[in-house]
């Protein structure tokens, strides 16, 4: 008898195994985050999207759950009420809770598109193809709300060309030796989002940083926060090489307390879990950038803070904090 697969039969790839898995890891911590603000947050536009995003993430964790189940899979231990202190004070700016919800929503579609291009199953294809509209939406109603506001910064302006022009000399890839030209369009809109990435890395590091219990962890933000500041440092004098402005960083007011409303663990995953993707958008960078300094850069960066989260592993590892993801059985040695 042949048994014809079918949607309710498939097993999961590899690819929508890990998607569901990262999806559920990050969504059972953001949850905690997003309560943590809702306590802190009086505004009632910036609380009505924390709501928004709060319900997005208790719904991604109830149907993954169900995918688990049904596949036989164990549940990711991922975070729980033990990881949060509801009755901590407030520690960031309700403006930067606001910042934050957008930048979520900025990785969601970008971690979600990916996930459904690699996804076969149609309801799995179905539930990442909602996901990134759900994320798309979160960044709709943040940046609205950032706009009237006045705090949504926009990208640097530059003049429309007048005319099609081709390239006519190898100098334009010139940068390391020689003059370097002005930056093209593409090369502007990856720095500006690398500098705005690490403002807001370095406004949640710098809060983690105060609360931390570990003295370990807390000297592990404050190196991270020190290549935040420099990080921003190079991108904002890259924009300024070229007449154009630097980032004027929007409130995101860090308020002084040692009370922590998180786990240690939950910060250590929150931060190594920004860096990684803090090193996708510079290997991203240096693919688009013709300008040979920007490569060596992006590069140069990139060992940098490769180099600090391998740091982090170590300190999750030591603590048995980093939970494995899905891993290939070594067959060599069963």
């Amino acid at each position: 008898m042949i048994i014809v697969a079918t949607e309710h039969n498939i097993n999961l790839t590899s690819a929508e195994l890990s998607g569901l898995w990262s999806t559920y890891m990050n969504d059972s911590m953001s949850n905690l985050v997003i309560n943590y603000y809702l306590k802190h947050t009086t505004d009632e536009q910036i609380k009505e999207v924390l709501e928004f995003s709060k319900k997005l993430a208790q719904q991604h964790l109830e149907e993954i759950s169900s995918i688990f189940k049904e596949v036989k899979c164990p549940f990711p231990h991922g975070f729980n009420k033990d990881d949060v202190n509801l009755s901590a004070p407030q520690l960031f700016s309700e403006n930067f809770h606001l910042i934050y919800i957008y930048y979520m929503g900025q990785v969601g579609v970008e971690a979600y598109s990916m996930a459904f291009s690699f996804a076969a199953r149609n309801d799995i294809r179905q539930l990442f193809k909602k996901y990134m509209n759900q994320s798309a939406e979160l960044m709709d109603k943040s940046i609205e709300i950032l706009l009237s506001k006045g705090l949504f910064t926009r990208p640097p302006y530059m003049p429309i060309p007048k005319q099609v022009e081709f390239i006519q000399k190898k100098n334009f890839l010139n940068g390391l030796v020689g003059g370097k030209r002005p930056l093209n369009a593409i090369e502007v809109t990856h720095i500006f989002g690398n500098l705005k990435t690490n403002e807001i890395g370095k406004s949640l590091i710098t809060g983690f940083s105060q609360v931390a219990k570990s003295p370990q962890v807390r000297d592990y933000f404050l190196r991270g926060k020190k290549i935040a500041t420099k990080h921003i440092e190079i991108f904002s004098l890259l924009l300024q090489s070229s007449d154009l402005p630097a980032s004027m960083a929007a409130d995101t007011v860090v308020f002084p307390s040692n009370e922590s409303p998180f786990s240690d663990k939950l910060m250590m995953f929150h931060i190594n879990a920004m860096i990684a993707i803090g090193i996708g958008k510079y290997g991203l960078a240096m693919s688009v950038s013709a300008r040979h300094d920007l490569a060596f850069q992006y590069g140069r960066l990139i060992a940098e803070i490769g180099a600090y989260v391998e740091d982090g592993a170590d300190i999750m590892i030591e603590n048995q904090w980093l939970e494995q993801p899905p891993q290939v059985p070594n067959y060599e040695n069963p």
